[in-house]
């Protein structure tokens, strides 16, 4: 009797054992992941945004702060101008294109879609010594296309000017050749091509006779913005429409655009964003 009582004891204390065990395993698996969801809630992946050079400084400060708020997000910024900013989004080289100047009927015959991030002018400059602070808007047609080429005709001293331009596929040429020099007037093939806002600005910076033209946002005290009839190239009068040069910075995307890229967009069309904008010189699409 009392060895079969204490066999059942066994055998009970057996079953118990098994069934903490069996218990703390199904305890175990149903636990969640903490880990798991913070990877699954967290925005990860690559963006490349390519075109335009007078776009691209903004948007290294917009991706900045993005991926400051995202460390799981890589964006790279290219330049390689408009032209090479339209191509890019339409053979989906690169998720975001960037432009500095309207699309061409032709390209917006491609699918692409555009968003507008920022407006920004386009200042005329020459060096902080030229003594010229003023021209019309027909003395810089006349002096990109050729027809004017010394200072003295225009006020200044007596010095041939140096005509600095921006290459083929350049947005910031485009616009402005488009507002100043219309489908009438042709830039001078004497003038020197620079692939870059940077590069116009430096060639100016150091000559004394050079004049050429950059966005509003890049101007700086290396250089001196002129008035065109009598206007500041200035945000205020840019938003105004007093200022006649002036273009939009646009994003270009094509199709369905992935979750990373598309909640950059997000963003930098946000209040957030678009302070970014302000502060960087430019100005708010909104």
């Amino acid at each position: 009797m009392f060895k079969n009582t204490k066999k059942w004891m066994l055998v009970f204390a057996l079953i118990l054992t098994a069934s903490v065990v069996f218990a703390g395993c199904g305890n175990k698996e149903e636990t969640p992941s903490t880990e798991g969801e913070k990877k699954e809630g967290s925005l990860s992946g690559s963006i490349t945004i390519a075109g335009s050079t007078s776009v691209q400084p903004l948007s290294e400060e917009l991706a900045k702060a993005f991926m400051s708020k995202n460390s799981g997000v890589t964006i790279n910024v290219q330049g390689g101008g408009s032209s090479a900013g339209v191509k890019a989004a339409n053979e989906g080289a690169a998720e975001i294109g960037a432009s500095s100047r309207e699309l061409t009927e032709e390209e917006k015959g491609m699918g692409i879609t555009e968003h507008k991030i920022a407006l920004d002018g386009i200042a005329v400059i020459v060096n902080s010594k030229n003594a010229v602070a003023e021209l019309t808007m027909d003395q810089v047609k006349d002096i990109f296309s050729g027809k004017i080429t010394n200072w003295k005709e225009v006020g200044g001293k007596d010095g041939a000017i140096s005509v600095v331009n921006r290459e083929e596929g350049s947005g910031t040429r485009g616009a402005f050749e488009e507002l100043v020099l219309g489908k009438e007037a042709k830039f001078t093939d004497k003038a020197l091509t620079q692939p870059s806002t940077g590069a116009v600005r430096t060639t100016v910076a150091g000559d004394e006779n050079a004049v050429g033209y950059i966005s509003l946002g890049s101007l700086n005290e290396e250089v001196k913005g002129i008035k065109i009839d009598g206007v500041e190239p200035n945000v205020d009068n840019v938003v105004s429409g007093s200022f006649k040069i002036s273009r939009p910075f646009l994003y270009l995307t094509k199709g369905d655009v992935n979750d990373v890229t598309k909640a950059y967009i997000d963003f930098v069309m946000s209040e957030e964003g678009q302070k970014i904008v302000e502060e960087s010189g430019f100005i708010s699409a909104k």
